[in-house]
């Protein structure tokens, strides 16, 4: 009696690829470690450009306050994660995991094209800052579906050997430290 190894080829849910066994998906685990990297790119170039933004969008008489009112606007998508890690993680939980992490990313989308093509405070006045306060709700509530949402996934598409490295990316360089430790040709476990 001959135990015979898998082919990577096997489908995912056949009876002959045990689920230690199974070929990992690294499709799957590129596309969302490549979103998740986008995801919080988007998330996070405010941040980069917020002494610009402080000028554009909310001028006041003090440099300090523009700045202050600027950086609180950021704090703002974070108050928003949580709403979106509770809609749109129900909506994957439901409807499936790619559905939800496809809406994530077009909500970022649209928030950080808000942001984008939005006129300055010099050209509509205070109806500015409010475009930027909202752009900065949807790009929350996107980033807070997100992570929970493509941690899920990735994990989903490993074997049992290598869920444990998934579970762990709770941040994008622990994404891509994964992603490349599933490249990594591993010897079959003795026995």
């Amino acid at each position: 009696m001959s135990t015979r190894q898998p082919l990577r080829s096997e489908s995912l849910y056949s009876s002959k690829a045990s689920p230690a066994n199974r070929p990992v998906n690294l499709r799957a685990v590129f596309a969302a470690t490549v979103g998740c990297m986008l995801e919080w790119y988007d998330f996070a170039v405010y941040g980069y450009f917020a002494v610009v933004i402080s000028k554009l969008f909310f001028p006041t008489e003090s440099e300090w306050v523009s700045l202050l009112l600027t950086v609180a606007t950021f704090g703002v998508g974070f108050a928003m994660r949580p709403v979106g890690a509770l809609v749109l993680g129900t909506l994957a939980d439901t409807k499936g995991r790619r559905l939800a992490l496809s809406w994530t990313i077009v909500a970022m989308v649209i928030g950080t094209a808000i942001i984008s093509f939005a006129p300055t405070y010099a050209s509509i006045g205070v109806a500015a800052p409010a475009l930027i306060v909202l752009a900065r709700l949807i790009q929350g509530f996107s980033a807070g579906g997100e992570m929970g949402s493509a941690t899920s996934f990735l994990v989903e598409h490993a074997p049992p050997t290598d869920a444990f490295c998934l579970r762990a990316c709770s941040n994008l360089p622990s994404c891509w430290r994964c992603c490349a430790d599933l490249c990594w040709v591993r010897p079959s476990p003795p026995g």
